[in-house]
């Protein structure tokens, strides 16, 4: 699999400028950053989450988790992790575990960990496992434009950037 035809569609048609940054597979968020040889912070992932209301992405650094409480109390609701099945479903175009974080394109709310718009740079998965979205933060911010800004992530004790 390359590019998701959603994220490649969503690229186009905001005009994003960006280049592909290829690397050997991996299985984690933390796996592919050393693979492309990124700074883990840079490195976006997509944690969707739902509740009775449906679902929403998260998208924080690979470096950091979600915190839970903190997007209950932003959001209001309780939300919880998105089932594996349910996730294949809503991205029938990725890879499981490669989620590009254009939720929206994907007809999900979503909720964009604070920490992210202060890098220069950012990268995200293409929808598959051997290739990663590059493109500078102001085209990131602007192709995230209907996410909702908040913090609600923390940095895990483990990871090194």
């Amino acid at each position: 699999m390359s590019m998701s035809t959603t994220l490649e569609e969503c690229l186009r048609t905001t005009g994003a400028r960006y280049d592909i940054v290829r690397h050997p597979y991996s299985h984690s968020s933390v796996e592919t950053a050393v693979a492309a040889h990124v700074p883990g912070d840079r490195l976006a992932k997509t944690v969707v989450l739902e509740d009775e209301h449906g679902y929403v992405a998260a998208v924080l650094p690979s470096t950091h988790s979600v915190r839970l409480s903190e997007l209950w109390a932003k959001t209001g609701r309780h939300l919880t992790l998105a089932k594996e099945t349910d996730m294949r479903e809503l991205f029938k175009d990725c890879d499981l575990g490669a989620l590009p974080p254009v939720g929206t394109a994907y007809g999900m709310q979503t909720y964009l960990d604070e920490a992210l718009t202060r890098q220069p740079d950012v990268y995200f998965e293409a929808g598959d496992h051997e290739a990663l979205v590059h493109m500078d933060v102001d085209q990131f911010l602007a192709l995230m434009g209907n996410a909702e800004r908040v913090r609600f992530a923390h940095r895990n004790q483990s990871t090194s950037v």
